[in-house]
């Protein structure tokens, strides 16, 4: 017996309005916001949360209240759920240029400006046509499930709870924003340290051996403990993430600070500390000495443990990843012996187009290379590895999509494997230093941008196909939200780090304790140690063995344990408090006995209130950035009132957050007789 043919839910005969004026600004509006705020958490927080559910929520109640269509409203999110792709891609690798000091980021630069736009652009447009020629097959394969693109589809559907979903978001935005403008107006510190004595200075020591005549190693120091950062971001990510993972992730802090930090400061200390002690004072600058060993030492352990997460989550994938391969294989074969479609829902951008794009993004991307490595050979070869990646990882994030949806792509994983291969090649053909440096993140950019921006753009033609929206339209919106994307994130990146480096002259921006951005360390640490050949190998194997430790004691995410370290510890604190919120929530709604529908309106309000309280914080984050990175002196305004209690104030804005996270997501559980919602898959 044949199957059913597919009939989606707008029918292919419809001439149902879709590509507007309207909902074409509204998805780019929403593409620039919420890839900006996806910058900001992911260089705070290494992570960055799905834009696919905001974005529906907000191009629903926008539009019908223009009263727009369903197909509308499908463009609006397609175009509005791209930025947080190019803004994943960015994150990952342009601020690596900065960390390794090839961009210097002060005064706006117009080459660095128009490098980095590239990189995204071009990144974001390669995705977008690979995906283009594997679209029909595999939307139209039945073996891949598409989880989040179904998810999608059903809250469209039930669109008409759009407007109640959106006042949440909404409001939960306003509550981030002004705790966030709070915070940085001195009212509450949402940061705060504490020293903690090592044993004693100049008094403890440590006896090699039993007898009194054994040698003896002089010891003892102070360290620095955080607490968590009160901040509606962090709290927001451990809500979302939930109590597990929340505590993996703080469990990498704790062996950070409170095992690796204090160790190398008892026995380190003494020898080190004449180096922090100011001469005309003699204050002793303890927390700088901790700060410099963690970020010198520890985070290169941190580092190794990060290269065997990653290749754990890719061998952990490996069935899908070479399901993937093989789909993609297949699919290439069968996008190319397919025919010409004739339905509205079949129609992609025309195959000659898509041609005459890849070749002019390569021809692009060969001029680029050759302005990093003035080399032409190593310019067509770093073009070629870029090419050939782009499209291979292209198509195994598209399939992984389609299995696991895109909040588990491996992202980072596929970028580590590209910053591999090409750092190999750029060695391979004698192109080293900073060129061959430069050239290997320009190719790492290129296809982390790429492989994000399939994934998701997958995703959301998956949405299409079910909803009856035309492929083609949907293309083209992608196409012009990446470039007015790639064109914007930039300047988020910019203000962030220019305005901390004001704010911390020395310790501040890319790679400091504010943002950390540990995936780009990663990328930098592996580029130059690989072509440059400066990275410090013996910490880096230390963290290996660490790695390959926490994959034998069956360690969830190796990977999320190693971020952790690298990760300031009030941020993976925070985040862990937001993550024992969740398990609160869930554990309250199984004692209230909720059914089904209940949980997952409970569970779709808290998803709504983390998402609003991260994009809140990182909106006025952006703002303050911009007002410190103007004034002359660097500084944001402060009420002064407040400064004698605002650490203590912290404590009450923590709780308010939590009490928050709490009744909000409870208090949407509504009747048992209701009909169950589509849960917000993140």
């Amino acid at each position: 017996m044949s199957e059913k043919p597919f009939q989606p839910f707008v029918p292919a005969s419809s001439t149902m309005t879709e590509f507007t004026g309207r909902a074409l600004v509204l998805g780019l509006l929403m593409a620039v916001v919420l890839g900006a705020a996806n910058a900001y958490l992911g260089l705070k927080a290494g992570m960055t949360i799905a834009a696919t559910y905001p974005a529906a929520v907000i191009g629903m109640a926008v539009l019908r209240i223009m009263k727009g269509s369903l197909l509308e409203e499908n463009f609006a999110r397609t175009v509005g759920s791209i930025g947080e792709s190019v803004a994943a891609g960015a994150i990952f690798t342009i601020p690596a240029f900065v960390i390794l000091g090839m961009w210097k980021f002060e005064g706006f630069n117009a080459k660095e400006y128009g490098i980095a736009t590239a990189l995204m652009i071009l990144g974001g447009l390669l995705g977008i046509l690979f995906v283009t020629i594997l679209r029909r097959v595999m939307v139209e394969d039945r073996g891949l499930p598409f989880p989040e693109s179904v998810a999608a589809s059903e809250i469209h559907k039930a669109g008409q709870r759009g407007a109640d979903a959106a006042i949440q978001l909404f409001r939960a935005m306003g509550v981030g924003a002004v705790i966030k403008l709070l915070g940085d107006l001195g009212v509450f510190r949402a940061s705060n340290d504490f020293h903690v004595a090592v044993g004693k200075v100049k008094e403890s020591f440590v006896r090699l051996g039993l007898s009194k005549d054994s040698d003896s190693i002089a010891a003892g120091g102070v360290t620095t403990i955080s607490a968590p950062a009160a901040t509606p971001a962090y709290m927001g990510v451990g809500y979302i993430i939930g109590p597990e993972l929340g505590a993996l992730n703080f469990a990498g802090g704790l062996l950070a600070w409170g095992l690796f930090v204090p160790l190398l400061v008892f026995f380190l200390g003494p020898n080190l500390i004449e180096r922090y002690t100011d001469a005309s004072s003699g204050a002793q600058d303890w927390a700088g000495l901790a700060g410099h060993l963690y970020r010198y030492i520890v985070r290169p352990i941190a580092v190794g443990g990060m290269l065997v997460g990653a290749c754990f989550t890719l061998w952990k994938m490996r069935k899908n990843l070479i399901s993937g391969i093989k789909r993609g294989v297949a699919d290439v074969k069968k996008s190319a012996a397919a025919a010409e479609a004739t339905e509205r829902t079949e129609k992609d951008l025309s195959f000659k187009v898509v041609l005459l794009g890849i070749a002019a993004v390569f021809v692009l991307m060969v001029a680029l290379y050759f302005y990093f490595t003035n080399v032409l050979g190593g310019a067509l070869l770093a073009a070629i590895v870029m090419l050939i990646t782009g499209f291979f990882f292209a198509a195994v994030s598209g399939n992984l999509v389609g299995l696991i949806g895109s909040s588990n792509n491996p992202i980072s994983g596929l970028t580590l494997a590209t910053t591999i291969v090409a750092a190999l090649t750029m060695v391979v053909i004698g192109v080293k230093g900073v060129e061959g440096v430069a050239a290997v993140l320009a190719v790492a950019a290129v296809v982390c941008v790429s492989s994000a921006v399939a994934g998701e753009m997958l995703q959301d033609l998956k949405v299409g196909h079910i909803l009856g929206g035309t492929p083609w339209k949907m293309q083209v919106g992608d196409v012009i939200g990446v470039v007015i994307a790639g064109a914007v994130m930039f300047f988020p990146l910019y203000l962030l780090h220019t305005s901390d480096l004001a704010s911390n002259p020395g310790v501040g921006g890319f790679g400091g304790k504010n943002l950390p951005a540990p995936q780009a360390g990663l990328m930098a640490a592996l580029s130059q140690g690989i072509v440059g050949g400066e990275m410090a190998w013996p910490l880096v194997l230390v963290g290996i063995a660490m790695g390959i430790t926490l994959i034998l004691v069956r360690v969830k995410s190796p990977m999320l344990f190693s971020v952790g370290m690298y990760l300031p510890l009030e941020t993976t604190f925070a985040i862990f408090i937001g993550g024992l919120i969740r398990g609160f929530v869930d554990k309250l709604a199984g004692k209230r006995d909720f059914n089904v529908a209940q949980k997952a309106r409970v569970e779709n309000a808290g998803v709504l209130a983390a998402s609003g309280l991260i994009a809140g914080e990182a909106l006025v984050g952006l703002l303050v950035a911009g007002v410190v990175a103007f004034r002359s002196d660097n500084k944001f305004p402060q009420l002064e009132v407040f400064s004698g209690i605002a650490p203590w104030l912290a404590i009450p804005v923590v709780a308010l957050l939590a009490a928050y996270l709490i009744y909000v997501p409870l208090g949407k559980a509504g009747a048992a007789d209701e009909p169950a919602p589509p849960t917000a898959v993140m």
